[in-house]
């Protein structure tokens, strides 16, 4: 199964700030090679690594905070598996899954 989000930048419809969030941490993976992982810390806010949680000898590098309230939207936005999203002229195509680090959930969005 494949979820398109396509996303404009045109006065009639607004890029949510949860996909351009997720559009810029992508690209930092995309970059790395590697993928971002997503960890709730608290109530309020989610923890942002990237790197490849599947790599036990590995470190994630940590890349700062989202709110609770993106991290949902971004959650209901894609679905697991295989999900495209178009941000202006750029497309991304990634595999959302998820996964346990030290005994907790993690969301991993990975590149294809």
């Amino acid at each position: 199964m494949n979820t398109a989000l396509e996303s404009t930048s045109s006065s009639d419809r607004h890029t949510p700030d949860s996909v351009l969030t997720l559009a810029a941490y992508l690209e930092i993976a995309l970059e790395k090679g590697k993928q971002v992982v997503m960890m709730r810390r608290d109530d309020d806010c989610f923890a942002v690594y990237v790197g490849d949680p599947s790599d036990e000898d590995g470190k994630l590098s940590s890349h700062g905070t989202i709110s609770t309230a993106v991290a949902e939207e971004l959650l209901g936005l894609t679905q697991v598996g295989l999900n495209r999203l178009t941000v202006g002229d750029q497309t991304y195509r990634f595999f959302r899954s998820f996964t346990y680090i030290s005994d907790g959930g993690a969301v991993v969005f990975a590149p294809t």
